[in-house]
C-alpha cells in the first residue's frame, strides 16, 4: 500500500513535540512581506490598497466598499436550498450564542462595600473573512451573530474577491442574514492593515476577529501590538482519537475534510493499534481519490501523520499536547474519554458527530485557537466580544468596616499615599467624634 501519511508507531515521549509541531514555512519571508504590506496601508491608505489588489490577487478594485446593488445581485444568485441551509445554522448558533449572556454580577463583599461587574459589548469590530480557494460564508455567521448577540455597535467585513472584483455572493448572502452592514472588497494582510490603522473608506476598529492563510495570520500578529485580535491562529487543524469502536470510513472522511481546507492543514489519528490504522489508511485512499480538491488534501497528508499509542493514559497525553483545534473522539465512552480533555479548541464526541457539523450548523464556533493556542485560548464566543468592567461603592460604614485592613496593606507595601487616602475620609466621618485614625 503506498504510504499517503506517515505512521508511528508507540513514539517516545522525545518524539512528541517533533510530531506536535505545525507546518509554518518561510515564517521569515511572509513577516518581511506582511510588514511591508502593512507600511503601505498605512502610508498610501485607499490607493495602497487597490495597489495591493492588483499587484498580489491581479484584481482592479474601483469601488472598495460593496454596494447596495451588488448585496441585491448576490442575493439572487444564491439558491433557495443554500438560503435556508444559511437560515438554519443561523438560528443554531444564535441559539446557543444567546445562551451565553453575562448576566451582572453584584456582590456586597464585606457590610458596606459593593461590587459590580457587567459585560459592554465592543464598540466597532472588523472581521476577515477568507477567500481564496474556498470562500468562507459560514465564517461569517460565526463571527457576525455573537458579534450582534454581545451587542457591539458596528461590524465591518474585509473579504478578497474573485478575479472580476466580486465577492463570492453566499459570503454576502450570508452577510445580510447576520445585518452586517459595511462590507469590503479587501482580502489578505491589507486587509487586517486596514481595519487596524484605517483608510479614506475603512475605519480603524477595535478587534479584529477571523482565520486566514499564513499572511493574514502574521499581519494579526503583527497589528496586535496596536489592536486587539481574537486570538493567535494558523492553518487549520484536527486531531481523531479512535479505537475498535471506531468505524474507520468516518474517521477517515474526518480527516479529509480537514485536509482538503489547505495544503498546510494538518490531521493526526491518534490510535490504538496497526489494525484501526490499517483500516483507516484503506478508506483515506479510497475517498482520496473521489476528492475534487484531492491535490490539496494529499499534499496536507504530507505534513500529517498517524499515531499508534496502545495506552489510554498516553493518548490523552499526547493530545494535550498537541492541543488540536477539532479533536474528534471516536471511541467507546467518548464522553468519559472526554472530560480527561484539558486542551482543545471544540470536541466532538462519538461516531455519528463529524468536525463538519461544528464547522457549520450545530450552533458551536468554528473559529478556534490552532498550533496549540488550545492549551491558553478559548475559542471565539460572546464574551470574546464584550469588555467586563468592574465597579465598586463604599458607604460610610462600608470604609470604616474595611479602611483598617487597606491601610496597613497599603503601609505594607510603602504606599504611604494610598494608605492616605482611606485615613483622609476615616478622619473626615470621625471628625465630629473626634477621633483620629493613625
Amino acid at each position: 500500500m503506498k504510504q499517503i501519511i506517515k505512521r508511528y508507531i508507540e513514539p517516545t515521549h522525545c518524539e512528541w513535540s517533533q510530531l506536535c509541531k505545525r507546518h509554518n514555512a518561510d515564517d521569515e519571508i511572509i513577516e518581511t512581506r506582511v510588514l511591508d504590506i502593512i507600511s503601505k496601508v498605512r502610508d498610501g491608505g485607499d490607493d495602497a490598497l487597490r495597489s495591493l489588489s492588483y499587484e498580489i490577487d491581479g484584481v482592479n478594485i474601483e469601488t472598495i466598499e460593496v454596494s447596495d446593488s451588488e448585496r441585491r445581485e448576490a442575493f439572487g444568485e444564491v439558491s433557495q436550498e443554500l438560503r435556508n441551509a444559511i437560515a438554519t445554522a443561523a438560528r443554531n448558533i444564535t441559539k446557543f450564542h444567546m445562551a451565553q449572556r453575562f448576566e451582572p454580577v453584584r456582590v456586597e463583599t464585606t457590610p458596606g462595600v459593593l461590587c459590580v461587574q457587567r459585560a459592554v459589548p465592543i464598540n466597532r469590530v472588523g472581521l476577515y473573512i477568507p477567500g481564496g480557494t474556498a470562500p468562507l460564508f459560514s465564517t461569517v455567521l460565526m463571527l457576525a451573530i455573537p458579534a450582534k448577540v454581545a451587542g457591539c455597535k458596528e461590524i465591518v467585513l474585509c473579504t478578497p474577491t474573485d478575479k472580476e472584483g466580486k465577492v463570492a455572493p453566499a459570503v454576502l448572502f450570508a452577510a445580510m442574514v447576520c445585518g452586517v452592514e459595511r462590507i469590503y472588497k479587501v482580502g489578505g494582510a491589507q486587509a487586517i492593515a486596514a481595519m487596524a490603522y484605517g483608510t479614506e473608506t475603512i475605519s480603524a476598529v477595535d478587534k479584529i476577529f477571523g482565520p486566514g492563510n499564513r499572511y493574514v495570520t502574521k499581519a494579526k500578529e503583527i497589528i496586535s501590538k496596536d489592536v486587539a485580535i481574537d486570538m493567535p491562529a494558523g492553518p487549520s487543524e484536527v486531531l481523531v482519537i479512535a479505537d475498535e469502536d471506531a468505524v474507520p470510513s468516518f474517521v477517515a472522511s474526518d480527516i479529509l475534510s480537514q485536509a482538503e481546507h489547505g495544503v498546510d492543514s494538518q490531521a493526526i489519528l491518534v490510535c490504538t493499534d496497526n489494525t484501526v490504522a490499517d483500516a483507516v489508511c484503506q478508506e483515506l485512499e479510497r475517498q482520496l481519490q473521489l476528492l475534487p480538491r484531492k491535490d490539496i488534501a494529499t499534499k496536507a497528508l504530507a505534513n500529517s501523520s498517524i499515531v499508534v499509542l496502545p495506552d489510554a493514559d498516553e493518548r490523552i497525553a499526547f493530545v494535550d499536547m498537541y492541543a488540536p483545534e477539532h479533536l474528534i473522539i471516536s471511541t467507546k465512552d467518548p464522553w468519559g474519554v472526554s472530560a480527561r480533555i484539558t486542551s482543545a479548541g471544540s470536541v466532538f464526541i462519538g461516531n455519528y458527530t463529524p468536525e463538519s457539523a461544528g464547522d457549520y450548523a450545530s450552533g458551536t464556533n468554528h473559529t478556534l485557537p490552532t498550533s496549540g493556542w488550545a492549551r491558553s485560548h478559548s475559542g471565539v464566543n460572546v464574551d470574546s466580544f464584550v469588555r467586563k468592567i468592574t465597579f465598586q461603592e463604599a458607604t460610610p460604614k462600608g470604609l470604616m468596616e474595611l479602611g483598617d485592613t487597606i491601610v496597613k496593606m497599603a503601609r505594607a507595601e510603602g504606599l504611604d499615599a494610598h494608605a492616605n487616602a482611606v485615613l483622609e475620609r476615616l478622619n473626615y466621618l470621625d471628625e465630629k467624634n473626634n477621633t483620629i485614625w493613625i
